[in-house]
C-alpha cells in the first residue's frame, strides 16, 4: 500500500493542531497505559491499521501485557482489565460509534464513578483526538509497520 498524502509534513498547520492536542491529552494526567488503551480500541472499531499498530507498539514499550493487548477486542469477556479501565473503554466505544448509537445516561453515571469531571473531559477529548487521527490515517492510508517507538517512550 502507498500512502496518498504524508499529512505529517503539511504545511497549512492542520498537522500542528492535531499534535497540540495530542500533546494535551498525553499530559492530561490520565495514566498512559489507559490512553493506549483506549487509542488501540478507537482504532480497532474505526479498522485503522496504522494506528493499532502504533499504540499497541507503544502500549507495549511502556510495560502493557500482550494478553490484555490480544483481549482488548474483547474486553468484556475478560478479567484482565480494572473498573476503571473498563469504564474508559465504554466510552471509548460509545464516542467512537457515537453516530449509531446514543450515550445513554446510565452510560455517564457509570463512567462518572471512576472519573472525575476533568477526567472525563479529558477521556473523551483523549477519544476525539485518537478518532481525528484516525480519520487522517485511513484516507491518507499511512503504511502499518512503518511506525517506530521513539527511544524516550517507556519513559513517558
Amino acid at each position: 500500500m502507498d500512502p496518498r498524502i504524508k499529512y505529517s509534513t503539511d504545511t497549512t498547520g492542520a498537522y500542528q493542531a492535531m499534535a497540540g492536542l495530542e500533546k494535551y491529552v498525553r499530559n492530561c494526567g490520565l495514566e498512559h497505559t489507559l490512553l493506549e488503551l483506549i487509542k488501540t480500541r478507537a482504532s480497532q472499531l474505526n479498522g485503522c491499521a496504522y494506528c493499532i499498530d502504533m499504540h499497541t507498539k507503544d502500549a507495549r514499550a511502556a510495560g502493557e501485557t500482550e494478553q490484555r493487548l490480544y483481549a482488548l477486542s474483547a474486553w468484556r469477556e475478560t478479567p484482565f482489565f480494572t473498573d476503571r479501565e473498563r469504564a474508559a473503554l465504554e466510552w471509548t466505544e460509545a464516542l467512537t460509534l457515537i453516530s449509531t448509537n446514543d450515550v445513554p445516561d446510565a452510560l455517564y453515571e457509570s463512567v462518572r464513578r471512576h472519573f472525575t469531571e476533568a477526567e472525563l473531559v479529558n477521556l473523551s477529548l483523549a477519544v476525539i483526538t485518537i478518532n481525528g487521527w484516525n480519520r487522517l490515517a485511513i484516507p491518507f492510508r499511512s503504511v502499518p509497520g512503518s511506525y517506530q517507538v521513539p527511544e524516550h517512550a517507556a519513559s513517558r
